[in-house]
């Protein structure tokens, strides 16, 4: 197999959480044009529709199905219908995220929980529903996307911080836990992206701090994604890839 085959995808099912817009949306897009069928997961069913609709134009298969993956019994539901759709699952990632940008002693139990269940427990599950069948499959690649502020920290993100910090560690944990059984288990730490809630409002405040000068694009994320989830990327796991515009080496 030459260097640009193992790159491709086709033969391939990937589950992408969080795909209705930005980030999920381009990785989804972006796994289906490397030749994998998407399952394209969301609590929004129109913009996973959406995204659902754009990879079926591109020839490849697509199921949307709205999920709420702090909900253990709905994120089961998912796999298996995954399983019976199309016979087999190889490729999670777990982008699903929300964050809450208060001080400490501002941040209710609620909003606490939300955060943390949404990006930590989240992964957690969907890796728990996931992991039966890739361990009988003895293969498979799991990409949960941390962030390069879940290695470093930052004021008035604590369970956000928190939440992706956790993350890491869950990476690691199971890279351990599954290597036996051929399942890579990485995690991508993207720093600044132009598709953030507030990358216009810091833009000419923080690209001061970045080396490249620059926010980072989702396509720059996702073709990184697309590695990881491919024949090219056989002897990684366990690791944490910053994408962060060399913020994080100053």
């Amino acid at each position: 197999m030459g260097v640009l085959e193992k790159f491709e995808l086709q033969g391939k099912i990937g589950l992408v959480t969080g795909a209705g817009r930005n980030l999920g949306k381009v990785i989804a897009l972006s796994l289906a044009e490397a030749g994998a069928d998407i399952v394209v997961i969301s609590r929004t069913l129109s913009e996973i529709e959406k995204t659902a609709e754009e990879i079926r134009e591109k020839g490849r298969r697509a199921l949307a199905i709205p999920v709420d993956v702090t909900q253990f019994s709905e994120v089961e539901k998912v796999v298996q219908k995954v399983i019976s759709e199309f016979g087999r699952i190889d490729i999670l990632v777990n982008n699903a995220a929300t964050r809450s940008d208060k001080s400490l002693l501002e941040i209710t139990e609620d909003e606490w929980r939300n955060v943390i269940d949404t990006n930590l427990t989240g992964a957690f599950f969907c890796c728990k529903a996931v992991g039966p069948f890739l361990v009988k499959q003895r293969g498979g690649r799991i990409i949960n996307i941390s962030s390069r502020i879940g290695l470093q920290g930052m004021a008035n993100r604590a369970p956000y911080c928190a939440s992706k910090g956790g993350l890491i560690q869950l990476t690691r944990a199971l890279a351990l836990e599954w290597a036996p059984y051929n399942i890579l288990v990485n995690a991508v730490a993207p720093g600044l992206m132009s598709t953030a809630p507030d990358a216009k409002a810091i833009h000419d405040e923080k690209t001061k701090e970045i080396p490249l000068r620059r926010a980072g694009e989702p396509e720059e994320i996702a073709s990184l994604i697309v590695y990881l989830a491919s024949d090219a990327c056989t002897y990684m796991t366990g690791e944490v890839i910053l994408v962060d515009g060399g913020w994080a080496v100053q």
